[in-house]
């Protein structure tokens, strides 16, 4: 078994116009301050990293890890969520999806989708430069719109919708295998992965890539009402990454999973800072200790009721308290008589 990573922090909710979020060193220095020892940047923030230039540049990549290592930190991964999600948009979401895009491509749904490919390319190659072995994102979703379906879905409908997202994902997971790093999808509501069911049916539909693996977030789960514990049991080989970040589910007679349209403070499942929901992450840090989970906990911050300030400052001791340091030898050595090989025979009757 080996240590968890961490504590580490997720950039993208804390990025703004003021100091000390509004540039790569001040943020930095900001997140080293709270006791993080490794930051998660997202790639659609100009202010942190130069995708494409990351890709094309050894020497821009050394100087970027250089200036992050000056504030007592590292990356841990970088992430296209944003990207990634347009790799994948069902025309019913066109127009809510065109603003993650740059305008040249707003309106074109094919000059869309093609750029989102190379933007994850991109990232497969910078992630390579940076040295790191993982890389975050979202699927995007087809059939996403038919989760709950009336009329029923159409024979064949699942099928097709996995085989056409693995047809746009196989050429950029043969990249990121080319870069030697591994592409992780957040498991997540509103993505055509959004439980264990729907990645195994990608998996599949990708030919078991060995380059397809999870971003692991409990708090999505949760407002699933999916046994978030099992999960780690059933697909701990292929959680790469780890979004450490709460929530909390409390149904009414009114309302349910759906939330009735509500915002986030109403809702009856709801994202809380860590420590704030009703996630257990005692069982979750144990878990992926025992799994021999290499990766770092990264705090994602998304709470509709504390500051974001508050949020990150209690983050890094929470993240610190509950990595497990695993142990080195079994707790009952002291009582064992080594190997002796005709002791055993006679203790089996031989």
């Amino acid at each position: 078994m080996t240590n968890i990573q961490g504590p580490a922090i997720f950039l993208a909710q804390f990025m703004g116009d003021t100091a000390p979020f509004n540039s790569l060193t001040s943020i930095c220095k900001w997140a080293a301050d709270l006791g993080y020892i490794g930051v998660q940047i997202p790639t659609w923030d100009s202010r942190l990293i130069d995708l494409e230039k990351a890709a094309s540049s050894k020497t821009y990549c050394d100087d970027l890890k250089g200036r992050v290592a000056e504030c007592g930190l590292q990356i841990t991964e970088l992430s296209t969520h944003l990207q990634g999600q347009l790799v994948a948009v069902n025309p019913a979401y066109d127009l809510m999806f065109d603003g993650f895009a740059p305008e040249h491509v707003r309106g074109n749904p094919k000059a869309r989708t093609e750029w989102a490919i190379q933007t994850l390319k991109y990232a497969a190659k910078a992630s390579q430069n940076l040295g790191l072995n993982a890389h975050a994102t979202f699927s995007g979703a087809l059939i996403w719109h038919t989760v709950y379906p009336w009329p029923q879905r159409p024979a064949g409908l699942v099928e097709a919708g996995f085989k056409e997202l693995a047809n746009r994902w196989t050429p950029i997971l043969n990249v990121f295998d080319e870069c030697g790093v591994d592409l992780c999808y957040e498991i997540h509501p509103g993505e055509d992965l959004h439980d264990g069911i729907t990645f195994e049916r990608f998996l599949e539909a990708t030919g078991n890539h060995k380059r397809c693996h999870i971003l692991y977030d409990p708090s999505h789960f949760v407002l699933q009402q999916l046994d978030y514990l099992q999960y780690i049991d059933f697909y701990h080989e292929h959680i790469k990454m780890f979004h450490v970040k709460d929530a909390e589910f409390n149904p009414t007679g009114k309302s349910g999973v759906y939330g009735g349209f509500q915002g986030w403070a109403e809702r009856p499942g709801r994202f809380r800072s860590l420590g704030d929901g009703q996630v257990d992450f005692q069982s979750i840090f144990s878990k992926l200790a025992q799994y021999n989970y290499k990766g770092w906990a990264v705090l994602e911050w998304e709470c509709c009721i504390k500051d974001a300030g508050q949020g990150a400052q209690e983050g890094a001791p929470f993240i610190q308290d509950h990595i497990i340091k695993v142990t080195e030898r079994a707790f009952d050595d002291f009582a064992g008589s080594g190997v002796d090989e005709e002791l055993i025979k006679r203790i089996i009757g031989l």
